[in-house]
């Protein structure tokens, strides 16, 4: 049974991304996905899988309504989006899920596991996210705070160009992000680190003295 669906393209800060909006969820439960091979992709995103068949895309971001696609330098966006958008409304007319939401907090779980650590090391760096040594990840008084600024001020406006920001530690005066989906590579992701997070940070919580970016 076709399921109507409407989807628009949406250029991000990252000339390498672009954003394709639809107006129903793709991914449940407020997760957020990241998708760096086909193989990750199979673990529990068939529209992932399906837009890996593209020779030139490089990279998939899942989260709410939207999908982000990272290309590669083949093609420009003028000679793709086109087809690329018809493609991912299609798709999306055909089929329900787009991520397998059981699937994929299955995969969550494993990664939970220090004894599945080296069978899903290329999932941990794919699908969700590159963590600091387990060790440095010592909970702190400021971390909460930390939580509810990023969540309040800057989250939004990440999502909005199509990525995404994850708190992941701090430890002797930094705060650990790891970015994700169009913030992943943007020539202007260290500006609006730098520019903007940072001094958010710094100018609320007077332990905060520099953010550090993973997967810029």
């Amino acid at each position: 049974m076709a399921i109507p669906t409407n989807v628009y393209a949406e250029m991000t800060p990252n000339p390498a991304v672009m954003k394709f909006v639809a107006d129903r969820l793709l991914i449940e439960g407020g997760y957020q996905a990241e998708f760096r091979s086909q193989k990750d992709a199979a673990l529990c995103s068939p529209l992932a899988v399906e837009l890996y068949n593209f020779p030139f895309v490089k990279g998939i971001f899942i989260s709410g309504h939207f999908v982000s696609v990272t290309k590669d330098e083949s093609l420009g966006w003028e000679m793709i989006v086109q087809q690329l958008r018809e493609y991912v409304r299609e798709w999306l007319t055909e089929h329900q899920v787009a991520v397998d939401t059981p699937a994929f907090e299955k995969v969550m779980e494993q990664l939970a596991q220090p004894e599945s650590a080296a069978s899903a090391a290329s999932v941990s760096a794919s699908s969700t996210v590159a963590f600091l040594d387990d060790t440095e990840m010592v909970p702190s008084d400021y971390d909460d705070e930390i939580k509810h600024l990023l969540d309040e001020f800057v989250r939004p406006a990440v999502e909005q160009d199509g990525g995404a920001i994850d708190f992941k530690a701090f430890k002797d005066g930094k705060v650990y992000v790891h970015m994700r989906g169009a913030c992943s590579g943007c020539p202007s992701s260290m500006q609006t680190l730098k520019g903007g997070i940072e001094q958010l940070l710094t100018s609320k919580i007077d332990a905060v003295e520099e953010v550090v970016a993973l997967g810029i």
